[in-house]
């Protein structure tokens, strides 16, 4: 039985280019996933208080995913995966260091843990595990190689101007596998062509397919921008907003001002159930890409979001610029690389290689 009968088909799925506001000309640039050049660590959204039924573990991996990482403490603790809290998935090519929880009952047995790819930097009592989303972003530090000193001036200009106009907030390449492969597997899932039995995997193709409408979205979105607003965001009449609070609202007024300061950013819609759809001209684009037959719930993302506490550091004899920065929750690194760069990137452009250091 298919499950999705009756829900709106796009029959011309394909991967197409992330468009940016910046027009800058193309800034050549490597970067590569691996434990030295590419480093992410978590930012927790509150304070642990240092009391409580639960162990909250800050824990260092390397080459590894966050459901690795995880398989390695469930097996350790003799207890399902289910039962360890973490708010996010972090990259496997990478060093990543990020927060999970468990029951305070399992401190004894993590007293001497030890693990070539995993590390326990702190350990701390808090009152409830930690949930999916409960983190304020991520701190990313990135070796940009094959980069001279012009070129480094360059990228920190237009990583510092992208921190003041918004960053156009794509789901990154990373979000539909290699080769883009998990958009065709979820048109077909959605078409009732194929039959997929495992519940993580379904949601998964489900987000993907989600995910993917967003970024075509978007991308027309930003295309507008550059032809009508002298490529500053556009905001249109019906386009719904989030505030600081997470409330979503459309007002009868395109608020400018509230804008411009920040306090209200315009939203993109990841088509499902029970979610704001947008109004007026704003719906008219929307509405290419939405599907209001799709049975999984619908969300709404910040169309554009803010890189902060960017920081960079030349290193000459190395050819190679250190680029740190700081993103909301679910905002991609690489979409922040492209845009500096002007091109868009693949798992392919950024294959692992070996750190630099050790060539």
């Amino acid at each position: 039985m298919n499950r999705f009968k009756g829900a709106k088909i796009f029959t011309d799925i394909k991967e197409l280019d992330r468009e940016y506001l910046q027009s800058t000309q193309d800034i050549n640039f490597k970067f590569y996933q691996n434990e030295r050049d590419f480093v992410v660590d978590e930012v927790p959204k509150e304070e642990f208080l240092g009391r409580g039924n639960y162990l909250i573990l800050k824990v260092q991996k390397v080459e590894l995913t966050t459901w690795d990482m995880i398989a390695v403490f469930a097996e350790l603790l003799d207890v399902p995966a289910q039962k360890i809290g973490y708010a996010g998935l972090k990259d496997k090519h990478a060093t990543t260091t990020q927060y999970i929880s468990v029951e305070s009952k399992h401190e004894h047995a993590l007293k001497n843990f030890q693990h070539k790819q995993i590390k326990i930097l702190e350990k701390i009592r808090h009152s409830h595990s930690i949930r999916m989303g409960d983190l304020a972003g991520n701190r990313f530090s990135i070796n940009l190689y094959d980069v001279d000193m012009m070129d480094a001036g360059k990228i920190e200009k237009v990583a510092r101007k992208i921190a003041k106009t918004g960053l156009p907030n794509y789901f990154g390449y990373q979000r539909f596998g290699q080769d883009a492969s998990s958009i065709d597997q979820a048109k077909e899932m959605i078409k009732g062509e194929l039959f997929i039995e495992d519940a993580k995997l379904k949601s998964f193709l489900i987000s993907v397919y989600q995910s993917y409408y967003f970024n075509e979205w978007l991308r027309e979105r930003i295309i507008l921008s550059r032809e009508k607003n002298n490529s500053e965001f556009l905001l249109l009449s019906g386009d719904v907003y989030v505030g600081k609070d997470g409330k979503l609202s459309t007002l009868k007024l395109i608020p400018t001002k509230e804008f411009a300061s920040k306090k209200l950013v315009p939203t993109g819609l990841l088509c499902g159930r029970d979610t704001f759809r947008a109004k007026y001209d704003a719906r008219e684009i929307e509405e290419k890409y939405d599907d209001e037959f799709l049975p999984e719930k619908g969300y709404r993302r910040e169309a554009l979001i803010y890189p902060s506490d960017i920081d960079c550091k030349f290193v000459k004899k190395e050819t190679m610029l250190n680029l740190s920065f700081t993103l909301p929750k679910g905002s991609y690194a690489t979409v922040f690389l492209e845009s500096i760069a002007g091109k868009n990137y693949s798992a392919k452009d950024v294959k692992q290689e070996k750190s630099r250091k050790n060539r």
